[in-house]
This record gives structure tokens, sequence and C-alpha cells, in this order.
């Protein structure tokens, strides 16, 4: 195919050009590219080209919670958000602590998943012989539950973690929340002697229960020298613990989730437990810290976190609702939203989403529009707009926080190894193009 006429958004600049996409990949990039005979040609007519999203953070539930979401719906929901690649967490039934395991979910994703896609390990206090089996090429990491976590994957012991940041052979990924912290708000709430609403929420799981989690993490990650990248900040006060600049050089770098960067404690009067989540959305003045540590850098890579629960779960008592919320297909969507309020620029979505993810994690090929990668693409039209709706919804959930909101952006197409999987109405159901991702060894 041959799309002509575009704005291509990619490394640091906004240019004019036409992109010859052969096989897989992308085989010629230039101002005019004359077509060849019978050659598909799309006219994209001035709407902005960008690198498919890397989002390096998604749970979708399978195995053992297919209720909630499979690979195969979410992967799809992904795709018509313009998430191009996804990696996915270990907490699943049973959890994914084994390489087997592991590798019992790769074989499900080529089966089933439309997004490129690939998967972490779980860690727990009794398996660094497993993590220390884990490539670098083939495995994008090893997820560490510091707390807030039930069952075998939390890992709070000493000797466990230093074990881990010791030895582990690729990326450590963390969820940083202090147990202790947020047991002890917890107690001081239940003295008071009402009952606890969505409005606690921020208050149980507070900056002192993250900043105490995140810090020994960061400390850890110094002692051993490992490669650290800390997931869902959400507090001004965990900020200091990073460096601003380019994430190139960085060991240690930090990750915002869209729906910290969008929502505050202001939205839970009116979304209640639609937007609970671990760690908690906070103050207003956290998410305004949150956006101007993505301009210094202090903040490395946007992701979503994407966590679905069905409907009914999320109707019950604030206490007893799960956490998470489905996110991927509109992520990119609410973020050319903070581009439209001048809030980011495009250059920086581009940056946080699929640049600096394909930095962090080594991966090959991906995360730019570059002759010879992957062409992993999504087109956006800035000027129509797009309206979430029950029937627009892929999620195998069903809803969406963003429910009836007016983004003031939509997307057109997104293609995987250079495939139409998206068109901007439909999923393109044809013989699945996406592939396990692969990564440059640390």
């Amino acid at each position: 195919m041959l799309i002509k006429n575009a704005k291509l958004v990619n490394e640091g600049q906004i240019v004019s050009s036409d992109v010859r996409i052969v096989g897989e990949h992308i085989e010629k990039i230039a101002f005019s590219i004359t077509p060849k005979a019978n050659e598909p040609v799309l006219d994209a007519k001035g709407k902005y080209l960008l690198p498919g999203m890397i989002d390096d953070q998604v749970h979708f539930r399978e195995p053992g919670l297919t209720h909630k979401g499979t690979i195969a719906s979410e992967s799809r929901a992904a795709v018509a958000g313009g998430i191009t690649s996804f990696m996915e967490m270990p907490n699943v039934t049973p959890a994914t602590t084994s390489i087997e395991a592991l590798e019992a979910k790769f074989d499900i994703a080529a089966r089933s998943s439309i997004g490129n896609y690939s998967f972490y390990l779980g860690a727990t206090e009794h398996n660094l012989e497993q993590i220390k089996r884990l490539d670098s090429s083939t495995h994008c990491g090893v997820k560490v539950f510091m707390g807030a976590s039930t069952g075998n994957l939390l890992v709070e012991n000493t000797t466990a973690l230093e074990g881990i940041f010791r030895e582990a052979p690729t990326l450590i990924v963390t969820h940083c929340e202090n147990g202790p912290v947020i047991a002890q708000n917890q107690a001081k709430l239940d003295n008071l002697n009402r009952d606890i609403v969505i409005q606690d929420h921020p208050i149980i799981r507070d900056d002192e229960a993250c900043f105490a989690s995140s810090s020994y993490a960061v400390n850890l990650a110094k002692r051993f020298d490992s490669q650290l990248h800390v997931l869902h900040i959400t507090t001004a006060k965990e900020l200091s613990l990073f460096t601003p600049g380019a994430i190139h050089t960085k060991k240690i770098t930090a990750e915002a989730c869209v729906h910290h960067l969008w929502f505050s404690e202001l939205d839970y009067a009116r979304l209640g437990n639609q937007i609970k989540c671990n760690p908690a959305i906070k103050k207003e003045s956290d998410r305004q810290a949150l956006l101007s540590a993505l301009q210094d850098g202090r903040i490395d890579i946007i992701a979503t976190d994407h966590a679905p629960h069905t409907w009914e779960e999320k109707q019950v008592p604030y206490p007893s609702a799960p956490a998470g919320l489905p996110l991927v297909q509109h992520a990119l969507l609410s973020l050319l939203d903070q581009v439209h309020r001048q809030v980011m620029t495009l250059e920086q979505v581009v940056e946080k989403t699929a640049h600096n993810p394909a930095i962090r994690y080594n991966i090959k090929d991906r995360g730019y529009i570059r002759e010879g990668y992957y062409a992993d693409l999504v087109l956006v039209d800035t000027t129509e707009q797009y309206r979430v709706t029950p029937e627009s919804i892929l999620y195998h959930c069903g809803w969406s926080p963003y429910m009836a909101h007016q983004f003031s952006a939509s997307i057109v197409s997104t293609w995987v190894n250079g495939q139409l999987v998206f068109n901007g109405k439909e999923i393109i159901e044809q013989p699945l193009s996406a592939r396990r991702l692969t990564f440059e060894k640390q």
C-alpha cells in the first residue's frame, strides 16, 4: 500500500510525506512517491500518521478471568484505539509465575491477538530461579508487586526483593504502594465510625504509601545497578525520585497512565467505582504535576494500565469493588484531547507512547516511522470528533469511564505489520498479522 499526503509525526518533527508499505515493513518514505501499477493508494489528505502506540502495561485477563476480557477482545479494542503493541501483566488465574505459564500465554496470543504482544513474568518471593531463566531477547521483563497485591504475587520480603534486583536478566517493572502505610490509613478511617466511600480511596492509598514503596524500589535499583521502570506514578511527591531529560541513558525510568493524566479526585462524585484503581487517582495538583513532569522528562512513558471488570462487579459498595478500568480503545484519543487543550504536543505524544517504550524495552524495529521498520502505524484525524457510545465500545466488559465524552479527534486507520486491521469503523478480520515482540539484548 502507498499512503500519500500524510503528515508524519516522528522523531520530534511533523513533515508532509508519502509512505510505501511492502509486506510487513515500511519500504520508502519520501515527500512524493509515484504509485506503481496496481498499487493500492490511500490518500491521507493531510491527516496525521503516527507510529502505533506501544502500551507497556495492560491486563487482558486471560487465562482464568475471561468473563472480564480476553486477549482477543482487548487487543481488538486496542488496535481500534491506535495501540499496535502491548505488554500484558501476570495477575491472571493462575498467575504467570513460571516460564511454562508465560510461554502458554504467548501461545494464546499467537492464535488470537490482532496486536503485537509480549508478557511479563510475575515475581513471587520464591521464584527467583524462574526469573533467572528469562531471556532479554524474547521476554519484556519481570513484574514486581511491591505491596498492594494479593496471593503469591505480593513481594515484600527484603531478601526476596534483593535477589530479584540483583539477579533479574531483564527490565524490572514495579507496582509501588506500601502495604503497611495503606493498612495504617485504613485503620484511621475505620476509627471514624462512618461508612468508607469512594472519595476515601486516595486517602487510604495516599502519596506516602506510594512514595515509601517507589523510593525503596529506586534505592534497590541504585544499590544493585538494576534496570528499573516504575509503573503508574500518581503523586507529585514521587517525581523527586526521577531524573529529567532524555530516556536513552537512564537505568531508572518512570511511567504515567492516561487516566491519572485525565481524572482527579474531583471526578469520584460523578464516576464512583468506575475510576477506582490502584494506585488511586489523586489530587488535581498531582495530575498537574504529572503533566509538568512529562515536559521535562521525569515521566518517560505514557501507558494505560487497562484493567477491565464487568459493569456488575463495579456496582457494589466501594470497599468490595475491584480496582481497574478499561482504557485501551480511548487512551490515544485522550492524549489527542490533551494536545487539543495545548497541554501536550503531538510530537510529545509520539515520544512518550512509541519512541520511548521502544527505547526503554529495546524493541527491535518498532516505535518509529523509518524505512525498514515494521509498518505499525495509526492515521488520526484531528478535525473529526469521536463520541463514545455503547455501540462503539469493543471492550468485552462493554463500558467505559469516557462514556458520552466527545473526543476532539478520531482514529482513521491502524496497521499492524503492514496489514490494515482497523478502518475507522470496524476491525478488519483477516489472517492475523500480529507478532511476538522481540528485543535487542541488554
